[in-house]
């Protein structure tokens, strides 16, 4: 158990500075952010600990708030996908498989795990942008930046994990 938790750690600290270093200066048609982030907490196994998911999904969120100046947006958004994730989870998989069933491509096959991924991303990145914009004054491009964000971190999400599952 514990090589799991050095394994996500050092996920985590990858993912930030992917993140901070690289993808938060990436804007794809001044719409797209890729948000590579949000694979820490779609990726938590299924007999995760829910208080465990929430603190290093909040603190994660936490830190790529201070380094991006977005203050508690990604903190509150990454807290929401993490209270959500396991419930959504129980949708996708088999209700015989393990308890520490893990979410990737090869458990889940391609269908499930990029309607599962998406879905997550994109309820994401409706709440991120929507506390973003903190008004429905200009619906179409929250809208815009939404589902482009959510289009352009899914897509990068399958990339890294046709890669991982090799």
């Amino acid at each position: 158990m514990t090589t799991e938790w050095i394994i996500r750690l050092v996920q985590c600290v990858v993912l930030v500075l992917a993140q901070v270093l690289f993808l938060n200066h990436v804007h794809l048609f001044d719409m797209a952010i890729p948000l590579i982030y949000v694979y820490f907490a779609v990726s938590f196994r299924r007999g995760t600990p829910q208080w465990a998911a929430l603190l290093s999904s909040f603190f994660l969120g936490l830190v790529i708030d201070i380094f991006s100046n977005t203050p508690g947006l990604a903190a509150g958004s990454m807290t929401l996908i993490a209270l959500v994730q396991p419930y959504y989870l129980e949708l996708f998989v088999p209700r015989d498989s393990a308890d520490n069933f893990e979410v990737s491509l090869m458990s889940l096959g391609f269908t499930k795990f990029f309607l599962f991924t998406s879905s997550l991303i994109l309820l994401y990145c409706l709440v991120f942008f929507g506390l973003e914009s903190f008004s429905f004054f200009n619906v179409v491009s929250w809208l815009g930046h939404a589902l482009a964000s959510a289009l352009v971190t899914s897509l990068l999400i399958l990339a890294i994990e046709s890669v991982r599952s090799r």
